[in-house]
């Protein structure tokens, strides 16, 4: 192929724009950066949805963009607004869960994360992206971003409508593992399920490795991330979600708690959760 016809080629394929730009927050006391992906072709008037990816400096690794280009070029998903929003070294204060301390006081930030996401995150996309209209939200993350978008979620039903989990701190605790802890009590997200309220829209998505991690608490041959994962979707089943139409598990055989595990994955959530 010559090298028109190359360019000629990703030309064609680009279906995606990508805009980075920063807003300095009152809640988090800082500078945070967005890189937001958003469909070239698709008018306004359609309306569409928006998702939110904590640890969004993680996307451009994967390389994200190209991967939606691929997937709405070739029809499996719908147009969908993608902004991730970067972390910064206070990552394990501010994300976690809002209301909940771990045993080790991390998370003293998450509340206002929260607070940052509801109250100016999405505030600042519906006046920037005008007049896009957005049919719902979702919200995803990787490892502790994935316990934090879920957390914020969970909270916030009126808001949002899809979770994606990827590698999720689901082992946040309320207790030291030498220190009484329990399983079936000091594990945070777990109770917050327990004790929160139903939400028939809500939908949820959790992917795990088989190489995520190598520790296993009770010693049953699984290892944690995977028992806290299933565990905590057994809370959900408990609650009142179904296991076929509300809930998907994706395992992956290889995959390990990395970018490159989480952009196998991806896919996988985009087509669960935007496909045609």
């Amino acid at each position: 192929m010559s090298y028109q016809a190359t360019v000629a080629a990703e030309q064609e394929l680009l279906q995606y724009s990508v805009e980075s730009f920063t807003f300095d927050s009152a809640f988090l006391d800082r500078t945070v950066k967005l890189d937001a992906y958003l469909p070239i072709q698709h008018h306004p008037a359609h309306g569409m949805s928006l998702l939110l990816v904590n640890d969004g400096q993680d996307l451009p690794k994967m390389p994200f963009g190209p991967l939606l280009d691929q997937l709405l070029h070739q029809e499996h998903i719908k147009p969908v607004l993608v902004v991730g929003i970067h972390c910064n070294e206070d990552r394990r204060l501010e994300y976690g869960t809002a209301d909940i301390l771990d045993f080790m006081n991390r998370g003293a930030r998450a509340k206002y994360h929260r607070k940052f996401v509801l109250r100016e995150l999405i505030p600042l996309i519906r006046q920037r992206f005008h007049p896009f209209s957005f049919t719902d939200i979702s919200y995803a993350g990787f490892s502790l971003g994935g316990l934090s978008a879920l957390d914020v979620a969970w909270k916030h039903p009126e808001v949002f409508t899809r979770v994606g989990v990827f590698s999720g701190s689901l082992w946040w605790r309320l207790r030291d593992l030498n220190d009484g802890y329990e399983e079936e009590t000091d594990r945070i997200m777990h109770k917050l399920i327990r004790e929160g309220n139903y939400a028939p829209h809500m939908k949820f998505f959790f992917e795990t490795g088989t190489q995520d991690e190598k520790m296993d608490r009770n010693h049953n041959g699984i290892i944690d991330s995977i028992d806290d994962t299933l565990d905590l979707i057994r809370e959900l089943e408990q609650k009142g979600y179904c296991r076929k139409h509300d809930i998907h598990y994706l395992e992956l055989p290889d995959g390990r708690h990395d970018v490159p595990t989480w952009a196998r994955a991806f896919p996988d959530f985009l087509k669960w959760g935007w496909g045609r």
